[in-house]
């Protein structure tokens, strides 16, 4: 048998570290050839470690949220024949992770040593011990009876952790018999019989509350990392400004619906995004120091004639900003399909590098959820970002009649160093005559 070294790979494009997301694979762990071992992250780009041989997974060179240098060891494996590493001595090599415990905090990787008991004390010779001593207890009995050690965590699977909430037991206090000082189901069963079934309730005035240990400290690592810098970063060197207006989008929903019937057999459906991008395509001709990049150390705009569009989407894992390139040669059912490619790419977190940057305007919506106005965050180092808010049916005076429209505000934010406040507002009344007149969308 053999060893096996896998080192972080050279994912390309210049990168020299990657950040360790998750791991696929534990100590122990038998793997074939090509199974993913684990996920590693570039800027927002979650990429596959696939293994290049099949054996048994020795060791792990990294935790979840660790950012790793290419060239680091990342994994040793077992297998059959030379390897390509002779074995290291075991301060080389990480310590392997018990698999029967997984934790559920980085506090809690490794268990905590049993105490033992002390040995009892010998009685000085010619003495007659009053009662005969007790049997020894089995390892089992042992665990089971040794106090928690102060201060430690206990070790409990989520579902143990739930139950002894819902009997009302503070987990610190019951002993256990599982394997590394876990606690088991069988556990809450001894203690709960022999003790109250709710825990002690605090309170005052009458009022009647259980004290609670249940706080959860959750590692900001991965797309979430990203996120919080990005976001950080945007506000802290961005002047943001935003302008908000309402728009009427009556008639581009009755053109919507119409092209919807015409076309159900033959093209997808369309929903009021291609025809925004359509129309921030025509806006950005008549402000283009919107679509623009600003590097703040060299000291130069740049303002691009092509118009690659950002589209935050909504992800299980956080916010991803793929992009529709050259969305102004796009008509609005190509612009709906590539969209909607996207936006799984992102969703099931197989979007390439390239999807996810090179945008020059970022277009921003929560859907359902958009409210009556939000004030987005500039996509650093991107200039201008449209936020779509919630579109309703209400009242507008139009013609001195009171009369049912379909009203949307535009909720959009820009950078100040670079837009002016009277060319931001331009920029969103251009949006709105395009959309409130949707005829001048198709009209070059």
């Amino acid at each position: 048998m053999g060893i096996y070294v896998i080192k972080t790979p050279d994912i390309g494009e210049g990168i020299a570290e990657v950040e360790l997301v998750a791991w696929h694979v534990q100590p122990g762990d038998t793997v074939i050839e090509d199974q993913v071992l684990a996920d590693l992250m570039t800027d927002k780009a979650t990429v596959e470690i696939p293994s290049p041989v099949a054996g048994r997974v020795l060791a792990l060179g990294g935790t979840p949220g660790q950012v790793m240098a290419v060239g680091a060891e990342l994994m040793r494996i077992e297998v059959e024949g030379a390897g390509n590493a002779a074995a290291a001595p075991a301060a080389v090599a990480p310590p392997l992770q018990a698999r029967a415990a997984p934790p559920e905090s980085a506090a809690a990787m490794a268990p905590a040593p049993l105490p033992q008991p002390a040995a009892p004390a010998q009685p000085p010779a010619g003495t007659v011990s009053p009662k005969p001593a007790a049997p020894a207890e089995s390892p089992r009995a042992a665990r089971a009876a040794a106090p928690a050690r102060a201060g430690a965590r206990p070790i409990a699977s989520p579902a143990v952790r739930r139950r002894a909430w819902d009997l009302g037991i503070e987990l610190q206090f019951v002993p256990a018999s599982g394997p590394g000082g876990r606690v088991m189901h069988a556990d809450l069963d001894a203690y709960a019989a022999g003790h109250a079934a709710r825990a002690p309730m605090h309170g005052s005035g009458g009022a009647q509350y259980p004290e609670r240990h249940d706080e959860v400290a959750v590692p900001v690592i991965g797309l979430r990392r990203k996120i919080a810098q990005q976001m950080q970063l945007a506000k802290r060197q961005i002047p943001h400004f935003t302008y908000v207006e309402e728009v009427d989008v009556t008639e581009l929903e009755t053109l919507r619906r119409r092209l919807n019937e015409k076309e159900e057999a033959a093209r997808a459906r369309l929903t009021l995004l291609p025809f925004l991008l359509r129309a921030m395509v025509l806006a950005v001709r008549e402000l283009p120091q919107v679509n623009a990049r600003f590097d703040d150390e060299a000291g130069i705009v740049t303002r691009h004639g092509a118009v690659h569009i950002g589209i935050a989407t909504q992800t299980d894992n956080g916010l991803m900003v793929p992009v529709l390139h050259h969305a102004e040669a796009r008509d609005l059912w190509a612009s709906a399909a590539e969209v909607a490619r996207l936006a799984e790419a992102a969703r099931s977190g197989k979007a390439a590098r390239a999807e996810l940057s090179g945008s020059t305007i970022t277009i921003t919506s929560l859907g359902a959820l958009g409210g009556i106005m939000s004030t987005p965050v500039i996509n650093y180092p991107e200039v201008a970002i449209v936020g779509v808010n919630r579109m309703v049916e209400r009242p507008v005076i139009r013609g001195g009649a009171v009369v049912a429209r379909q009203m949307m505000n535009l909720s959009s934010s820009f950078d100040h160093r670079v837009v002016d406040g009277a060319d931001g507002a331009k920029f969103v009344q251009a949006l709105r005559s395009y959309l409130e007149c949707p005829a001048t969308l198709f009209v070059e």
